[in-house]
């Protein structure tokens, strides 16, 4: 018998490899992450910044920012700032936020030169404020500005980054280790493959390779039986006429259609996190016929104060950063309203130089199909939700139904009519009620399959 050389190699190799890797696992499970963050919050001298930031929120957050001038001027450091220019003390600011038409008609000169200043318009009083109130809010006016947030995605990526380097161990080294193990696992292979065979030569063991039978291919066999071929042709013609009949079925439907806007608009955002109701902004849909596109002065109600989007507190998702709608992103779209509608944040005044904004329109029906919004949505009840789908979902606005006859008509045979508290339908709804002999009529047993009622 002869002998194989290399024949301990095996365990040589899978010792070194063993060993390897546990110096790297013991390396990578040694070190752990200790993130110890302490979030301070500054409580000034006299007042509680922490309570005053929820009263300022409150009270004052609609017409004032900390560090920028809004409907009111801004309030940043607004007590040591008055002090120093003005030489008013507290008791002034007191006054003021209590009741200041009463100043202003007092005579106070600093008190008129604002009145004068933010054209004639005076400060909501608050009465209901306390001393120790106002001394929280000025408390959080002084406190010093937090450190911006990293939640942009070059900054997870960075941070993550510098976790990984405060803890000693990257995804660079994780992975080259597993290359590493990868790369020994491989060698060892080839190392039993070879030892494998050198002891088949050495007990005179021959390998030898049987030679495949030669085989008629499938395609020539296909091709002499007949019925198969007929068989595979009848499909084919069936199944190219149930595509073709689809696809033509299809033309003219628009469902799942989502345009990219001039200027980004998140329904998320205004119907689903802030609650703003549909109407708020489509409110011609209670009495005309189309639903409308709201015009910018409706968006500049709240946006006035709201110059830049601080998204929700717990930060935009990983999806949102993956997709660019980080914080920055939604502030970069709001300064985009404010030069279409040409309003200057400076001196918070319209310089009178607005530009059209080109919507591109979504939901559009067949000049032949009628469709009322003021019948379905006020008379009939129908929420928006039903055919438009949830749009408080929706970061892009898409059509969410197909909106052919065949849907509508199907709505008309399901839906009941809402006929409690309306008198028009009372008489209507007793004598259809006797015909068809029914409690609840649909849409379609008054006349809603009618041609003339969508097309005329």
């Amino acid at each position: 018998m002869k002998k194989v050389p290399y024949r301990n190699q095996f365990s040589k190799i899978l010792g070194l490899s063993l060993i390897v890797f546990l110096l790297f696992a013991s390396s990578l499970t040694a070190q752990e992450v200790a993130v110890d963050a302490t979030a301070t919050e500054a409580v000034a001298v006299g007042g509680d910044a922490v309570k005053g930031k929820s009263l300022f929120n409150q009270n004052c957050a609609a017409c004032h920012a900390l560090n920028r001038k809004m409907t009111g001027p801004a309030l940043a450091n607004v007590e040591s700032r008055l002090n120093e220019d003005e030489g008013l003390e507290k008791d002034w600011l007191y006054s003021w936020i209590k009741n200041s038409p009463g100043v202003i008609k007092s005579g106070d000169a600093y008190a008129n030169k604002l009145y004068a200043e933010y054209n004639q318009a005076a400060m909501t009083a608050f009465p209901t404020l306390s001393n120790s109130d106002i001394d929280d809010i000025l408390a959080y006016t002084a406190a010093p500005a937090p450190a911006p947030a990293t939640v942009a995605g070059g900054d997870v990526q960075s941070s993550s980054s510098g976790s990984a380097n405060s803890s000693g161990v990257s995804s660079e080294i994780i992975l080259g280790a597993l290359v590493l193990v990868f790369g020994l696992l491989v060698i060892m292979l080839l190392l039993v493959n070879k030892t494998l065979q050198r002891i088949a030569q050495a007990n005179g063991i021959v390998i030898e390779k049987e030679n495949a039978e030669k085989r008629t291919p499938i395609w020539k066999a296909f091709a002499k039986n007949q019925f198969l071929v007929l068989v595979t042709a009848i499909f084919l013609l069936l199944g190219s006429a149930y595509f073709a009949y689809g696809w033509m079925m299809q033309v003219g439907v628009d469902q799942g259609y989502a345009p990219i806007q001039p200027i980004h608009y998140s329904h998320k955002i205004h119907a689903g996190d802030n609650k703003i109701e549909c109407k708020y902004c489509h409110s011609s849909a209670r009495v005309s016929k189309h639903s409308g596109i709201p015009s910018l002065n409706v968006c500049m109600n709240c946006h006035k104060s709201i110059y830049e989007y601080a998204g929700n507190p717990e930060g935009p998702s990983k999806e949102d950063i993956a997709n660019g709608y980080t914080n920055e992103f939604y502030t970069g779209e709001i300064k985009k309203l404010y030069k279409a509608v040409g309003w200057d944040e400076e001196s918070q005044k319209y310089t009178g130089v607005s530009q059209p904004v080109e919507w591109v329109r979504i939901h559009n029906l067949p000049d032949f199909a009628y469709f009322n919004h003021s019948q379905h949505v006020s008379v009939a009840g129908v929420e928006c939700q039903t055919c438009h789908g949830p749009v408080e979902e929706m970061e892009i606005m898409y059509q969410y139904s197909p909106l052919t006859m065949g849907w509508c008509v199907d709505c008309h045979r399901e839906t009941n009519v809402k006929v409690e508290g309306n008198g028009y339908y009372e008489k209507i709804h007793a004598e259809l009620s006797k015909k068809y002999g029914v409690d609840n009529l649909t849409a379609a047993q008054l006349g809603g399959l009618e041609c003339g009622k969508c097309h005329y």
